[in-house]
């Protein structure tokens, strides 16, 4: 279930971007998330209150030594603290690059509502690339994708980062 981009996409993206900026600046693959609640009336579809962003998160796999340390789980875990409930329903999880099979399995078991992306992953993207976890009919939960928002920025920041780190061996 492939959606097009909403008008607030872009600067909620930007937002992933400044977090995968963190990641870059402590020696970290820049990569970045956001999570943004609405609540929604499951009668009319309409939002029961604003937007908010409840939780953002960057990658720290190399910092904390933790193999899922990812941007997006990171921000996640603590979207369900500040909701105190496992299910992120009402959520879109912004990150700047497609997550991977587990993340995309994390959003699955969250119940999260969208995933908006920014750089496809051609080695492991789980939402579209290698994977559709988002619209298996064979998992009793299924998500929105959108794709490609702010996609050149990404890309540029996962490219740079890894020239430089090229450069230095």
């Amino acid at each position: 279930m492939f959606v097009e981009a909403r008008p607030e996409d872009e600067a909620y993206m930007r937002l992933a971007i400044e977090e995968a900026r963190k990641a870059a600046e402590c020696g970290e693959v820049p990569i970045g998330a956001v999570v943004v609640y609405e609540p929604i009336d499951r009668g009319t579809r309409r939002p029961t209150a604003p937007q908010k962003i409840i939780a953002c998160g960057h990658n720290l796999r190399e910092t904390l030594k933790d193999p899922s340390a990812h941007a997006e789980f990171m921000a996640m875990k603590d979207a369900s603290v500040e909701l105190d409930a496992w299910r992120l329903t009402d959520c879109t999880v912004y990150v700047t690059l497609e997550p991977c099979i587990m993340c995309a399995g994390l959003m699955h078991q969250a119940r999260v509502t969208r995933c908006v992306y920014g750089a496809p992953d051609q080695k492991a993207g789980a939402l579209g690339t290698l994977y559709s976890v988002h619209s298996d009919e064979r998992l009793n939960h299924r998500f929105e994708v959108t794709a490609g928002v702010l996609q050149e920025e990404c890309v540029t920041l996962l490219r740079d980062f890894f020239a430089a780190k090229r450069k230095k061996h």
